[in-house]
């Protein structure tokens, strides 16, 4: 599970509660107007899914699920696994390869691999991952369309709950002693209308992209290094061009690791 969703979401809720509680209110209070949460959800779900299409909306469960799941990829163990397949290749040539792409579990750096292996174009291995990269980044920015959609749509359900709250309110003009508690529950849409935006709605689109933006940049350190095994480059060479890729101080780290090698590279030799 992605602790930082989780985190986030307990930290904002927690937040909310306490400072409610602070105004002389009560949690439960929220929950007092049940149709106003009804309209907000049901109509901001509703109209987002008239703008996406039918598989996008049966994909919302998924969505959600993915916003509180962790990405699985390795970008470490990648980078030492692309290194050692540049070492083999330029040792024994791309063929070599064959029988190690078939124990990769991952299935874009297998076909990448296996293409090279095959002897395909270097242009065409590119443009074929590329491809699939750009595929991937489009589906993910559908997921993401909804929930930033839904946000934009929710707060207007809010107002139209207030609205017909206080149309509610105004019939009620005959009986002050129940004025107070009609309009409380007429600005309780608005209120859930902002939550729901803000709490829920944006959060999970902006996690979404968040990780689409992670996953893509990891398949890209896979199509550079794949790219650099076809055309032969040294093996420390592809090691330090796709530790690029690595944050800075996962990057240090790499770096620091290097130069130790090297540092008992001679020693070794002299011994």
């Amino acid at each position: 599970m992605d602790i930082a969703t989780i985190s986030g979401l307990v930290l904002a809720i927690t937040v909310i509660f306490t400072a409610l509680i602070l105004d002389g209110g009560s949690p439960a209070e929220l929950f007092a107007a049940p149709a106003a949460i009804i309209l907000i959800f049901g109509g901001s779900i509703g109209a987002t899914v008239v703008t996406a299409p039918l598989k996008v909306a049966l994909k919302l469960p998924q969505y959600i699920m993915q916003a509180f799941k962790t990405n699985k990829f390795d970008t470490k163990g990648d980078i030492e696994l692309l290194t050692k397949l540049a070492d083999k290749a330029r040792r024994e040539g791309l063929l070599a390869l064959e029988d190690d792409s078939k124990k990769i579990n991952d299935k874009f750096l297998k076909r990448g691999i296996m293409m090279i292996v095959d002897g395909v174009e270097p242009e065409q291995v590119s443009a074929i991952l590329e491809n699939t990269v750009d595929q991937m980044k489009t589906r993910h920015k559908q997921g993401i369309g909804f929930f930033t959609a839904a946000g934009a749509f929710a707060p207007t359900f809010g107002i139209i709950g207030t609205v017909m709250g206080l149309i509610s309110v105004l019939k009620q003009l005959d009986n002050p002693a129940a004025l107070g508690e009609a309009i409380a529950s007429a600005f309780l849409a608005t209120l859930w209308g902002l939550l729901t935006a803000n709490l829920i709605y944006l959060p999970i689109a902006g996690k979404l992209k968040a990780k689409s933006e992670e996953e893509a940049q990891n398949r890209y350190m896979q199509l550079e290094g794949i790219i650099s095994i076809q055309a032969g480059e040294n093996p420390r060479v592809v090691k330090d061009k796709l530790t690029a890729y690595l944050p800075p101080s996962e990057n240090k780290g790499e770096a620091e690791k290097s130069k130790g090698a090297e540092k008992k590279a001679p020693a070794k030799a002299q011994a």
